[in-house]
């Protein structure tokens, strides 16, 4: 029966070179899948999930930039020199954001797609999604405005962040349950 040994461990037995090849080296053979990264202590529940920035990241770089969107384009109006930095922000808030929360909530594993698929994927999602957003906008009484399209892409997405969240919380429960480091 083999041991477990710990990252740093592996590392260490292995350390011929940079401390960077060495690194690559290991990525290389957790993406081939010849060994098996497991984290000791998991999170157990959804709140410590959202907690764990190696698990929540994603998460929080989203509400961030969706924050930080909303603030530009409502503080550009006032500030001239923002409105380069409101560009940006909008195009990656539009045409990327809506459709990378939905890949992420519809494949919550890494592994279910390359990170270029990923990407392709997201931008045309979004691409599908926004027009379908304001299409239900105009039907609406608020219309098709700048408050109404920057408050239901913010819900959208945020709500979409939320449930691709819970998800990849599952998946991680899953794999941890059938590596018995949860009890049933």
């Amino acid at each position: 029966m083999k041991r477990d040994v710990t990252l740093e461990e592996y590392i260490a037995r292995r350390n011929k070179g940079s401390k960077w090849s060495v690194i690559r080296a290991v990525y290389e053979e957790v993406s081939r899948g010849s060994i098996k990264l497991i984290d000791p202590n998991p999170p157990k529940t959804i709140a410590e999930y959202i907690v764990r920035l190696e698990y929540s990241l994603w998460f929080w770089s989203i509400v961030a930039f969706t924050i930080a969107t909303i603030i530009i384009v409502y503080t550009s109006s006032s500030l001239p020199f923002i409105m380069p930095l409101r560009y940006v922000f909008g195009t990656i808030y539009v045409l990327f954001l809506p459709g990378y929360v939905l890949v992420e909530a519809l494949y919550p594993e890494e592994r279910e797609l390359k990170p270029l698929e990923r990407l392709a994927l997201s931008i045309g999602l979004s691409l599908a999604v926004v027009p379908l957003i304001g299409l239900i906008l105009n039907y609406t009484p608020w219309g098709i405005r700048l408050d109404p399209i920057i408050i239901s892409l913010a819900t959208y997405t945020l709500g979409l962040t939320l449930v691709a969240t819970m998800r990849k919380f599952r998946v991680l429960r899953r794999k941890h349950e059938s590596s018995f480091l949860y009890p049933r």
